[in-house]
């Protein structure tokens, strides 16, 4: 090893040591001749004194030095002069005596330093990454991410899991997203697809008897991008046999509690709190609802039937909803202009046709420029309908309920975050069950899968697949922390002919479901034991346990919105040779 110490080992106790340091040039200070360099590495920081006594060859070397430099220092520890420690660094109590400098690379002038308190732009940090990643704040994140995944194995082994991998080349199945493909040379014309997730693999490994799997796999999705998603991630992905819902939910309950303690210090209560799909989507309008906070959704469509206002009245005839919150005391924080930057944010961002606002004044009554359209007896059963008082702002939107669902919960987390409801240091933690097994196919009509093809009825609800689909509830959950899915998974079908019956409503025939799921529809036949599992979201509980907003900041070399690799330039084009053996042509070639 060229060093015998790192930059964040020294203590007093090393005082009189000769040491060797290796590490970046941090900061450099001239003080009349006694320069003073501090020495990084992703352990801390040591401060490192050249002066006379050196030599004067030696400090004309130091003098040399420029920021991000790579050296190899080696001298004696010494304590720091009397009022000039520093408390902020824990070897801020003693410094290196130089008596020998190697500089081992010099470095371009950075386009920004690890050490500025100020962030770039995320595009030039993530042109550079190299040197973004040098960030005490990033290496902290990389290092937390490490920890926990070490943690889940270490929690998955102590319960006799075991992890096996998974193929990345596999076969392209409909799981909701769009795969990655990539063309086979050997057998020109077929493809590969990389996984969207390890789904079958890890069923096909509960027919073969490993009745506890887990893996931190990487699934890769080609579908839009937002902070936190990338087009290829990690999960924790998970499976046993001979379990049911309760059983998984209490591992994974198990898991959190741990990590709540060892990242974060919490003892959290077990189990974890559940709430229904319905119940989420009634009082929060989301199946991932942000619980640290109150302000739920309030249905006032029984009361807008009676109103003269046409805009509530035609809703609800329409068959829709009319449906609000109640802002307590934030009737002075927004203006009619702050009220017009609410309408057009949930007009353009979740397709509300617009909203409506009540001020409560002083004496109690609602005021509005709609007020005229309301007896006042309507607006005050409106208003203790929505627990209405004196400096509240009712906001309302008259849609659609999935509409209504949408608008007011982007709604309700815009005013969260501004009203600073919340503290974002706080953790919550919950689930949400009993979710439909379908929802309606808006584009080509007939259903498609909630969750994904795989997923089991509740045992109550199997008669109703022949009968109402859409009333049937499946054996699913989601983990979901302060607004985020963290994780979700199912009871899988472990029986044939069952599979075959949701395959038929999702409208994938006989012939095409032994084209593309034959090999699973075959192991079922084989001894298919009761089977479930839960894929947990490894780069979104890093980010939601290190109190960021986004995923991008918790991988090592993440994609932009746009799927590129500012860094590498991924994607890009390939040589003409490759293509022809691959047996492509591009268009206009």
């Amino acid at each position: 090893m060229l060093r015998t110490h790192t930059c964040g080992e020294l203590r007093l106790d090393n005082v009189g040591q000769e040491v060797t340091l290796c590490g970046w040039v941090d900061m450099y200070r001239d003080f009349g001749g006694v320069l003073f360099v501090d020495l990084r590495d992703r352990y801390g920081k040591t401060q490192v004194v050249f002066a006379p006594e050196g030599g004067k060859e030696l400090v004309d070397a130091a003098c040399a030095l420029r920021s991000e430099f790579v050296v190899l220092v080696r001298g004696k520890v010494a304590p720091r002069p009397e009022g000039t420690v520093n408390p902020k660094l824990d070897t801020g109590a003693v410094e290196v005596r130089a008596e020998h400098l190697e500089i081992l690379n010099k470095a371009l002038t950075p386009p920004f330093q690890p050490s500025a308190k100020e962030l770039p732009g995320e595009d030039l940090r993530l042109k550079h990454r190299y040197i973004d990643l040098r960030r005490p704040e990033m290496q902290r994140t990389v290092l937390l991410r490490h920890r926990m995944v070490k943690m889940m194995r270490d929690y998955f082994d102590a319960l006799g899991f075991v992890e096996v991998e998974t193929p990345m080349l596999g076969r392209s199945t409909p799981e909701g997203a769009r795969d990655y493909l990539v063309p086979s040379r050997v057998q020109p014309g077929t493809f590969y697809a990389l996984p969207q997730s390890p789904q079958l693999y890890k069923q096909i490994l509960m027919v073969a008897g490993y009745d506890r799997y887990v893996q931190v796999a990487r699934c890769f999705r080609d579908e839009d991008l937002r902070a936190d998603r990338q087009p290829e991630f990690t999960q924790m992905d998970v499976e046993m046999s001979f379990i049911n819902a309760e059983d998984i939910i209490g591992i994974i309950d198990g898991l959190v509690a741990r990590l709540a303690k060892d990242v974060l210090g919490l003892e959290i209560k077990l189990p974890l709190p559940r709430m229904s799909y319905d119940e989420a989507m009634n009082r929060f309008g989301h199946d991932a609802p942000d619980l640290r906070f109150g302000m739920e959704l309030i249905d006032v469509s029984d009361l807008a039937a009676k109103a003269e206002f046409k805009v509530f009245r035609g809703a609800v005839e329409a068959g829709g909803r009319v449906r609000g919150i109640n802002a307590k005391g934030a009737a002075d924080r927004y203006s009619r202009k702050g009220i017009d930057e609410l309408t057009a944010y949930i007009v353009e961002n979740f397709g509300a046709k617009g909203l409506v606002f009540f001020k409560v004044e002083s004496d109690g009554k609602l005021a509005s420029p709609s007020a005229k359209n309301f007896a006042p007896e309507l607006l005050a059963e409106i208003g203790r309908r929505m627990e209405a008082a004196p400096g509240d702002l009712l906001l309302l939107v008259a849609d659609k309920f999935e509409t209504t669902c949408k608008a007011l919960y982007g709604l309700r987390k815009r005013l969260g975050a501004e009203l600073k409801l919340y503290d974002p240091a706080t953790m919550n933690f919950s689930w949400i069950v009993e979710f439909p097994m379908f929802a309606p196919d808006t584009e080509e009509g007939g259903w498609t899968a909630m969750h994904h093809p795989f997923t089991a009825p509740r045992p109550q609800d199997r008669k109703l697949l022949e009968t109402d689909p859409q009333a049937c509830r499946a054996q699913a959950y989601d983990l979901v922390i302060n607004g985020y899915e963290a994780g979700g998974g199912t009871i899988r079908i472990h029986d044939q002919e069952l599979q075959q019956q949701v395959f038929g409503l999702l409208g994938i025939d006989a012939a095409k479901a032994r084209e593309r799921f034959g090999f699973l529809l075959d192991a079922l036949q084989y001894g298919a034991p009761p089977h479930g599992g839960i894929a947990l979201g490894v780069d979104r509980l890093v980010m939601l346990f290190a109190g960021l907003d986004s995923i991008r900041d918790v991988i090592a070399f993440p994609k932009t919105q746009r799927a590129t690799d500012l860094m590498t330039g991924a994607p890009g084009q390939v040589d003409d040779k490759q293509l022809r053996e691959l047996g492509i042509k591009l268009p206009g070639k």
